[in-house]
């Protein structure tokens, strides 16, 4: 239904892609993945025409649907809700407004306005032929949470996650025959992402979807595309499976590496020692043609390099640790939670879940004395130092300083070398920590947070979705540097693989401002409650 032929993609000298020949077959669910900078969606943005290749085709079947997940956030603030789900088929909205225009001002006297609106209802009838549109969008906008009083207003009134369900909506309203979705879960709670995980097992053509979350790249795909050397290889099934499969070939490309190497090292010891005696000089030819022939650089590893957490505490944690009674706060007269209440104890690791707006990151900016409370208090225990990882960190972490003076700059203490280290151990090569923070991508920006939260050597993490803008192999690394850790964890994620590794607790924020407060594993939270 759709493929590549001879796909090239350069950046100057940089070379994204080289000669990528792939077909991708209805029925199939492809989870594209790869290293951050390895290209996954310039390579969705060439197949969904948006970017022209420098070289070779991409060839999709006439007549094809295309539904490509919109990227921008703001194009549709002027669209009552009902009319950006709409959009999603634009031939079909085009038709419905122009004729919704003719019912209004048209002179139905002229021949021509009549003929219009027949041609306008064959496209309506073509497009939508059980007229069951409204109600497929009013179906599509209730199951995302937006009531039927609200789909008249304006894209403009949501919040940037609201408006993230939207997009969802459109491109999946149209049923398209090729579906491309770049990053959906970005954004979404948890309870989204589970509905969106049943939508797309449904969905009957081809699709490719970018995605970090471990969780939903397992539920959802049937085949992995691994983006790498500038080529992508196909797997059958979901990510742990690729994961393994992928594993198993290093391991044996690794093994056939040494093996290599040392008889290219043996070949090269013996044509020195031979090669100027003549009694040696016919075997020494002839290894000299072996080694012409053993290419090691041929036998590849994966490009992908896998940083190295490890939060170390300066000292233990006490007894007592952290207390919270009765926190309220409000912001314009909207009540975000009220009479919030609970007490962490030592060895707790908590996960802070819920749906979006329902105060996750107000309770942690409270607790970390980032916000006043409206009402109540907390109180941390004498022998606790933390260290934050803020919801807004790719704002924080800005300026023209290096990366390691920027880290630097929170204890001209610390050691350079030892900030070189941690910045090292988020795979920041030495060239690399020369670079200004500023001109940091937002994983890069993360990945220095969690280099100066190594430094901090505190005894609590309290982390506010940190897997944001991290690659599958940063976030698997993060969940077991929390998992190994030795002192006490709040995080707020969606996540469910990063909560799964390392949460042994798990506090609920309802819409109503209640909590539910579980002791033990995520998977144990969902036995108990249900997704």
């Amino acid at each position: 239904m759709i493929s590549t032929v001879n796909l090239v993609q350069r950046y100057g000298k940089r070379v994204l892609f080289d000669k990528i020949n792939i077909k991708l077959d209805p029925g199939k669910r492809y989870g594209l993945i790869g290293a951050n900078g390895a290209g996954k969606s310039t390579f969705l943005k060439i197949l969904s025409g948006e970017i022209e290749p420098t070289d070779g085709e991409v060839q999709i079947q006439p007549g094809a649907r295309l539904g490509v997940l919109s990227q921008d956030q703001y194009a549709f603030e002027d669209f009552t809700l009902k009319d950006a789900v709409l959009y999603g088929n634009k031939k079909l909205y085009d038709a419905i407004k122009e004729k919704e225009e003719l019912y209004m001002t048209g002179d139905f006297d002229d021949d021509k306005v009549n003929e219009r609106l027949g041609e306008l209802e064959m496209i309506c009838a073509d497009e939508d032929p059980t007229y069951e549109s409204d109600v497929k969008i009013e179906k599509l906008l209730e199951a995302l949470g937006f009531p039927a009083e609200m789909h008249n207003e304006l894209m403009s009134s949501l919040t940037s996650s609201d408006k993230v369900k939207i997009l969802l909506a459109q491109v999946l309203f149209l049923k398209p025959d090729i579906l491309l979705l770049d990053e959906p879960t970005n954004s979404l709670d948890i309870e989204t992402i589970a509905w969106l995980e049943r939508e797309l097992k449904r969905h009957e053509g081809v699709m490719v979807v970018i995605s970090h979350d471990r969780h939903f790249l397992n539920n959802v795909v049937t085949h992995i595309l691994d983006l790498d050397f500038q080529n992508i290889r196909e797997f059958t099934g979901n990510y742990d499976d690729w994961y393994i499969a992928a594993n198993l070939i290093a391991k044996q490309a690794e093994a056939n590496h040494a093996k290599a190497s040392k008889e290219k090292e043996e070949l090269e010891k013996f044509i020195a020692r031979f090669s100027a005696n003549a009694s040696k000089a016919k075997q020494a030819t002839s290894r000299q043609k072996q080694l012409e022939k053993l290419n090691v650089e041929e036998i590849k590893l994966s490009s992908r390099r896998d940083p190295s957490i490890a939060f170390k505490p300066h000292r233990d944690i006490g007894n007592e640790v952290l207390e919270v009674n009765n926190l309220a706060k409000s912001y314009d007269g909207e009540q975000v939670f009220s009479d919030i209440s609970f007490k962490i104890n030592n060895g707790d690791k908590v996960a802070i879940i819920g749906g979006n707006g329902v105060g996750k990151s107000t309770l942690l900016n409270i607790i970390m004395g980032q916000l006043e409370a409206d009402s109540g208090e907390y109180k941390w225990g004498q022998t606790i130092s933390t260290t934050y990882f803020p919801q807004n960190t790719t704002d924080i972490v800005t300026g023209s300083e290096k990366l390691y003076e920027w880290i630097q700059g929170f204890d001209p203490k610390w050691h350079i070398d030892e900030i070189r280290q941690c910045l090292g151990r988020m795979l920041f090569s030495g060239e690399e920590q020369g670079k200004e923070v500023g001109a940091c991508s937002g994983g890069e920006k993360h990945r220095v947070m969690l280099s100066k939260m190594m430094m901090d050597k505190a005894n609590f993490l309290v982390l506010d979705e940190p897997n944001n803008h991290l690659d599958l192999e940063a976030i698997v690394a993060l969940g077991e540097a929390l998992h190994n850790y030795k002192g006490g964890v709040i995080c707020v994620s969606h996540d469910r693989e990063l909560i799964d590794a390392f949460a042994n607790r798990i506090i609920q924020i309802n819409p109503d401002g209640s909590i539910v407060d579980f002791e033990g594993s995520y998977e144990e939270f969902i036995e108990a409650y249900g997704s």
